[in-house]
Protein backbone atom coordinates (compact mmCIF):
# COMPACT_ATOMS: atom_id res chain seq x y z
CA UNK A 1 0.00 0.00 0.00
CA UNK A 2 1.29 3.46 -0.86
CA UNK A 3 2.46 5.65 2.02
CA UNK A 4 0.00 8.35 0.91
CA UNK A 5 -2.91 5.87 1.22
CA UNK A 6 -1.85 4.99 4.75
CA UNK A 7 -1.53 8.66 5.73
CA UNK A 8 -4.96 9.45 4.29
CA UNK A 9 -6.51 6.54 6.21
CA UNK A 10 -4.90 7.67 9.49
CA UNK A 11 -6.18 11.20 8.92
CA UNK A 12 -9.68 9.87 8.17
CA UNK A 13 -9.60 7.75 11.32
CA UNK A 14 -8.45 10.70 13.46
CA UNK A 15 -11.14 12.97 12.02
CA UNK A 16 -13.88 10.38 12.57
CA UNK A 17 -12.92 9.87 16.22
CA UNK A 18 -12.60 13.59 16.86
CA UNK A 19 -16.00 14.49 15.40
CA UNK A 20 -18.05 11.50 16.60
CA UNK A 21 -20.79 12.34 19.09
CA UNK A 22 -20.13 9.10 20.99
CA UNK A 23 -17.30 6.53 21.12
CA UNK A 24 -17.15 4.39 17.96
CA UNK A 25 -16.95 0.60 17.92
CA UNK A 26 -14.63 -1.22 15.53
CA UNK A 27 -17.67 -2.00 13.35
CA UNK A 28 -18.56 1.71 13.26
CA UNK A 29 -15.03 2.54 12.16
CA UNK A 30 -15.01 -0.13 9.45
CA UNK A 31 -18.22 1.36 8.08
CA UNK A 32 -17.40 5.08 8.36
CA UNK A 33 -13.67 5.39 7.70
CA UNK A 34 -12.53 5.31 4.10
CA UNK A 35 -9.40 3.26 3.37
CA UNK A 36 -10.02 0.01 5.23
CA UNK A 37 -10.51 -3.39 3.59
CA UNK A 38 -14.02 -4.85 3.59
CA UNK A 39 -12.70 -8.20 4.88
CA UNK A 40 -13.00 -8.55 8.67
CA UNK A 41 -9.59 -10.10 9.29
CA UNK A 42 -7.78 -7.64 7.01
CA UNK A 43 -9.61 -4.75 8.71
CA UNK A 44 -8.69 -6.05 12.17
CA UNK A 45 -4.97 -6.34 11.35
CA UNK A 46 -4.82 -2.90 9.72
CA UNK A 47 -6.84 -1.23 12.47
CA UNK A 48 -4.58 -2.69 15.19
CA UNK A 49 -1.52 -1.27 13.41
CA UNK A 50 -3.21 2.11 12.97
CA UNK A 51 -4.15 2.33 16.66
CA UNK A 52 -0.57 1.65 17.70
CA UNK A 53 0.83 4.16 15.22
CA UNK A 54 -1.52 6.94 16.36
CA UNK A 55 -0.57 6.33 19.99
CA UNK A 56 3.13 6.42 19.11
CA UNK A 57 2.50 9.78 17.43
CA UNK A 58 1.02 11.07 20.67
CA UNK A 59 -2.63 11.04 19.57
CA UNK A 60 -4.70 10.34 22.75
CA UNK A 61 -6.72 7.39 21.41
CA UNK A 62 -8.66 5.84 24.29
CA UNK A 63 -11.57 3.51 24.96
CA UNK A 64 -14.76 4.57 26.72
CA UNK A 65 -18.20 3.20 27.49
CA UNK A 66 -20.82 4.01 24.86
CA UNK A 67 -23.74 5.80 26.59
CA UNK A 68 -27.12 4.07 26.45
CA UNK A 69 -25.80 0.55 25.73
CA UNK A 70 -26.81 -2.47 27.77
CA UNK A 71 -24.89 -4.58 28.32
CA UNK A 72 -22.27 -1.85 28.15
CA UNK A 73 -20.23 -1.59 24.95
CA UNK A 74 -16.79 -0.08 24.61
CA UNK A 75 -15.81 2.25 21.78
CA UNK A 76 -12.86 4.35 20.65
CA UNK A 77 -12.59 8.10 21.04
CA UNK A 78 -10.15 11.03 20.86
CA UNK A 79 -10.82 13.73 23.45
CA UNK A 80 -10.45 17.16 21.82
CA UNK A 81 -9.16 18.73 25.03
CA UNK A 82 -6.27 16.24 25.09
CA UNK A 83 -5.62 16.37 21.33
CA UNK A 84 -5.84 20.02 20.37
CA UNK A 85 -2.94 22.36 21.02
CA UNK A 86 -3.78 25.15 23.48
CA UNK A 87 -3.13 28.68 22.28
CA UNK A 88 0.23 29.78 23.78
CA UNK A 89 -0.43 33.39 22.68
CA UNK A 90 2.89 33.74 20.84
CA UNK A 91 3.95 37.18 19.65
CA UNK A 92 4.96 37.79 16.02
CA UNK A 93 8.70 37.58 16.75
CA UNK A 94 8.21 34.33 18.71
CA UNK A 95 6.33 32.82 15.77
CA UNK A 96 9.13 33.94 13.47
CA UNK A 97 11.70 32.20 15.68
CA UNK A 98 9.60 29.04 15.67
CA UNK A 99 9.28 29.18 11.91
CA UNK A 100 13.05 29.46 11.51
CA UNK A 101 13.53 26.48 13.85
CA UNK A 102 11.09 24.36 11.83
CA UNK A 103 12.97 25.20 8.64
CA UNK A 104 16.38 24.47 10.12
CA UNK A 105 15.90 21.41 12.32
CA UNK A 106 13.81 18.26 12.28
CA UNK A 107 13.50 15.53 14.93
CA UNK A 108 13.84 11.97 13.71
CA UNK A 109 14.95 10.41 10.47
CA UNK A 110 11.80 11.06 8.45
CA UNK A 111 11.58 14.44 6.75
CA UNK A 112 8.68 16.51 8.01
CA UNK A 113 7.86 20.11 7.31
CA UNK A 114 6.29 21.01 10.65
CA UNK A 115 3.63 23.03 8.86
CA UNK A 116 0.65 21.54 10.69
CA UNK A 117 2.04 22.52 14.10
CA UNK A 118 2.81 26.02 12.88
CA UNK A 119 -0.66 26.40 11.34
CA UNK A 120 -2.14 25.63 14.75
CA UNK A 121 -0.05 28.44 16.22
CA UNK A 122 -0.96 30.94 13.53
CA UNK A 123 2.51 31.12 12.02
CA UNK A 124 1.62 30.13 8.44
CA UNK A 125 -0.89 32.28 6.62
CA UNK A 126 -1.08 30.31 3.41
CA UNK A 127 0.75 28.12 0.94
CA UNK A 128 3.60 29.40 -1.14
CA UNK A 129 7.35 29.61 -1.22
CA UNK A 130 7.46 31.57 2.03
CA UNK A 131 5.50 29.01 4.02
CA UNK A 132 7.40 26.99 6.60
CA UNK A 133 8.51 23.65 5.32
CA UNK A 134 8.84 24.51 1.65
CA UNK A 135 10.63 21.25 1.03
CA UNK A 136 14.18 22.48 1.52
CA UNK A 137 16.50 20.10 3.34
CA UNK A 138 16.82 20.64 7.06
CA UNK A 139 20.15 22.01 8.21
CA UNK A 140 20.23 19.66 11.19
CA UNK A 141 18.43 16.54 12.35
CA UNK A 142 17.99 15.48 15.97
CA UNK A 143 17.44 11.76 16.60
CA UNK A 144 14.02 10.79 17.85
CA UNK A 145 13.23 8.39 20.68
CA UNK A 146 10.01 6.46 21.42
CA UNK A 147 9.89 7.98 24.91
CA UNK A 148 10.00 11.60 23.70
CA UNK A 149 6.28 12.09 23.05
CA UNK A 150 4.96 10.63 26.35
CA UNK A 151 7.67 12.38 28.36
CA UNK A 152 7.11 15.74 26.66
CA UNK A 153 3.42 15.47 27.47
CA UNK A 154 4.24 14.48 31.06
CA UNK A 155 6.51 17.52 31.45
CA UNK A 156 3.92 19.98 30.09
CA UNK A 157 1.01 18.42 32.02
CA UNK A 158 3.01 17.73 35.20
CA UNK A 159 2.34 14.00 35.25
CA UNK A 160 4.35 11.64 37.46
CA UNK A 161 5.70 8.82 35.28
CA UNK A 162 7.22 5.39 35.78
CA UNK A 163 9.46 3.47 33.41
CA UNK A 164 11.98 0.60 33.41
CA UNK A 165 15.51 2.00 33.34
CA UNK A 166 18.89 0.37 32.78
CA UNK A 167 21.83 1.55 34.91
CA UNK A 168 25.10 0.16 36.22
CA UNK A 169 23.17 -1.34 39.13
CA UNK A 170 20.80 -3.24 36.83
CA UNK A 171 17.32 -2.63 35.46
CA UNK A 172 14.74 -1.10 37.80
CA UNK A 173 11.43 0.74 37.56
CA UNK A 174 11.87 4.44 38.28
CA UNK A 175 9.04 6.69 39.50
CA UNK A 176 9.86 10.33 38.77
CA UNK A 177 8.52 13.86 38.46
CA UNK A 178 9.65 14.92 34.95
CA UNK A 179 10.98 18.47 34.92
CA UNK A 180 12.83 19.06 31.66
CA UNK A 181 13.93 17.40 28.41
CA UNK A 182 17.29 18.38 26.88
CA UNK A 183 19.34 17.29 23.89
CA UNK A 184 23.04 17.44 24.77
CA UNK A 185 26.11 16.05 23.03
CA UNK A 186 24.20 13.62 20.85
CA UNK A 187 21.69 12.26 23.39
CA UNK A 188 18.29 13.09 24.88
CA UNK A 189 18.16 13.53 28.67
CA UNK A 190 15.32 13.84 31.18
CA UNK A 191 15.90 15.91 34.31
CA UNK A 192 13.52 14.65 36.98
CA UNK A 193 12.94 14.21 40.70
CA UNK A 194 13.41 10.54 41.57
CA UNK A 195 10.85 9.50 44.21
CA UNK A 196 12.81 6.44 45.42
CA UNK A 197 16.11 8.29 45.79
CA UNK A 198 14.58 11.55 47.01
CA UNK A 199 16.69 13.79 44.78
CA UNK A 200 17.09 15.28 41.32
CA UNK A 201 18.49 12.87 38.72
CA UNK A 202 19.29 12.88 35.00
CA UNK A 203 18.09 9.97 32.85
CA UNK A 204 19.26 9.05 29.36
CA UNK A 205 16.26 8.28 27.17
CA UNK A 206 18.13 5.56 25.29
CA UNK A 207 18.35 3.63 28.57
CA UNK A 208 14.59 3.50 29.09
CA UNK A 209 13.80 -0.15 28.41
CA UNK A 210 10.04 -0.13 28.03
CA UNK A 211 6.86 1.90 28.02
CA UNK A 212 6.61 5.23 29.83
CA UNK A 213 3.50 5.04 32.03
CA UNK A 214 2.10 8.44 33.09
CA UNK A 215 -0.26 9.16 35.97
CA UNK A 216 -2.96 11.83 35.81
CA UNK A 217 -2.26 15.51 35.07
CA UNK A 218 -1.02 17.80 37.86
CA UNK A 219 0.20 14.90 40.00
CA UNK A 220 3.24 16.89 41.11
CA UNK A 221 3.95 20.56 41.76
CA UNK A 222 7.71 20.84 42.14
CA UNK A 223 10.13 21.96 43.42
CA UNK A 224 11.48 23.68 40.32
CA UNK A 225 14.66 22.12 38.91
CA UNK A 226 17.83 23.67 40.21
CA UNK A 227 19.88 25.81 37.87
CA UNK A 228 23.06 24.21 36.51
CA UNK A 229 26.31 25.33 38.14
CA UNK A 230 27.59 26.53 34.77
CA UNK A 231 25.73 27.41 31.57
CA UNK A 232 25.50 24.63 28.98
CA UNK A 233 27.51 25.90 26.02
CA UNK A 234 27.27 23.59 22.97
CA UNK A 235 29.40 26.05 20.96
CA UNK A 236 32.34 25.11 23.20
CA UNK A 237 32.46 21.48 22.06
CA UNK A 238 33.83 21.92 18.56
CA UNK A 239 37.33 21.16 17.31
CA UNK A 240 40.28 23.50 16.84
CA UNK A 241 41.24 26.73 18.54
CA UNK A 242 38.55 28.94 20.07
CA UNK A 243 37.58 32.18 18.34
CA UNK A 244 36.20 35.02 20.50
CA UNK A 245 32.80 36.16 19.22
CA UNK A 246 31.59 39.58 20.36
CA UNK A 247 27.80 39.68 20.66
CA UNK A 248 25.67 42.73 21.43
CA UNK A 249 22.18 42.02 22.85
CA UNK A 250 19.35 44.56 23.26
CA UNK A 251 18.24 45.44 26.78
CA UNK A 252 14.91 43.63 26.30
CA UNK A 253 16.75 40.31 25.79
CA UNK A 254 20.00 40.94 27.68
CA UNK A 255 18.74 39.13 30.77
CA UNK A 256 18.07 35.96 28.80
CA UNK A 257 21.53 36.13 27.22
CA UNK A 258 23.06 36.69 30.66
CA UNK A 259 21.31 33.57 32.01
CA UNK A 260 22.74 31.45 29.19
CA UNK A 261 26.22 32.96 28.86
CA UNK A 262 26.92 33.87 32.47
CA UNK A 263 28.14 37.15 33.98
CA UNK A 264 31.76 36.25 33.22
CA UNK A 265 31.12 36.81 29.51
CA UNK A 266 29.92 40.42 29.92
CA UNK A 267 32.41 42.98 28.60
CA UNK A 268 30.16 46.04 28.51
CA UNK A 269 26.77 47.36 29.61
CA UNK A 270 25.14 50.45 28.09
CA UNK A 271 23.01 52.94 30.00
CA UNK A 272 19.82 51.47 28.52
CA UNK A 273 20.73 47.94 29.64
CA UNK A 274 22.11 46.66 26.33
CA UNK A 275 24.94 44.21 27.05
CA UNK A 276 27.99 43.13 25.07
CA UNK A 277 29.39 39.62 25.54
CA UNK A 278 32.71 38.04 24.54
CA UNK A 279 32.23 34.30 23.96
CA UNK A 280 34.92 31.71 23.09
CA UNK A 281 33.53 29.62 20.18
CA UNK A 282 34.82 26.37 18.70
CA UNK A 283 31.54 25.22 17.10
CA UNK A 284 30.30 28.06 14.90
CA UNK A 285 27.01 26.38 13.77
CA UNK A 286 26.00 25.94 17.43
CA UNK A 287 26.75 29.56 18.28
CA UNK A 288 25.08 30.79 15.09
CA UNK A 289 21.88 29.03 16.19
CA UNK A 290 22.17 30.75 19.57
CA UNK A 291 22.59 34.17 17.96
CA UNK A 292 19.59 33.60 15.65
CA UNK A 293 17.39 32.69 18.61
CA UNK A 294 17.36 36.42 19.49
CA UNK A 295 16.18 37.41 15.97
CA UNK A 296 16.80 41.17 15.51
CA UNK A 297 17.54 41.75 19.21
CA UNK A 298 21.20 40.67 18.87
CA UNK A 299 24.08 41.67 16.61
CA UNK A 300 27.28 39.76 16.04
CA UNK A 301 29.96 42.45 16.06
CA UNK A 302 33.10 40.44 15.42
CA UNK A 303 35.14 38.65 14.22
CA UNK A 304 34.47 39.88 10.69
CA UNK A 305 34.62 36.41 9.09
CA UNK A 306 31.89 35.02 11.37
CA UNK A 307 29.75 38.11 10.83
CA UNK A 308 30.11 37.70 7.04
CA UNK A 309 29.25 34.00 7.29
CA UNK A 310 26.11 34.81 9.30
CA UNK A 311 24.99 37.41 6.76
CA UNK A 312 25.60 35.00 3.89
CA UNK A 313 23.70 32.24 5.69
CA UNK A 314 20.67 34.50 6.19
CA UNK A 315 20.84 35.67 2.58
CA UNK A 316 20.67 32.02 1.52
CA UNK A 317 17.59 31.43 3.67
CA UNK A 318 15.90 34.60 2.39
CA UNK A 319 16.60 33.62 -1.21
CA UNK A 320 15.01 30.20 -0.78
CA UNK A 321 18.23 28.32 -1.38
CA UNK A 322 20.30 26.11 0.85
CA UNK A 323 22.83 28.23 2.76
Amino acid sequence: MAQSDKLERLMNLTAALLHAERPLTADDIAERVVGYSTGKEAFRRTFERDKEELRQLGVPLTMATIPGTYPEEQGYRIDRTDYELPDPDLAADELAALRLALQAVRVGEEAGDGSEALWKLGGVVGPGPDAAGDGADALASLPSDPSLVPLFRAVTERRVVRFPYASSGGDAVRVVEPWRLDYRRGRWYLTAYDHDRGEERNFRLDRIRGEVQPEGPDTFTGPAPSAPEAPDEPWAFGEGDAVTAVLRVDASHAGLALDQLGPGRVVGTDADGTRTFAVPVTSWPAFRSFVLSFLDHAELIEPAELRADLVGWLDGIAGGGAP
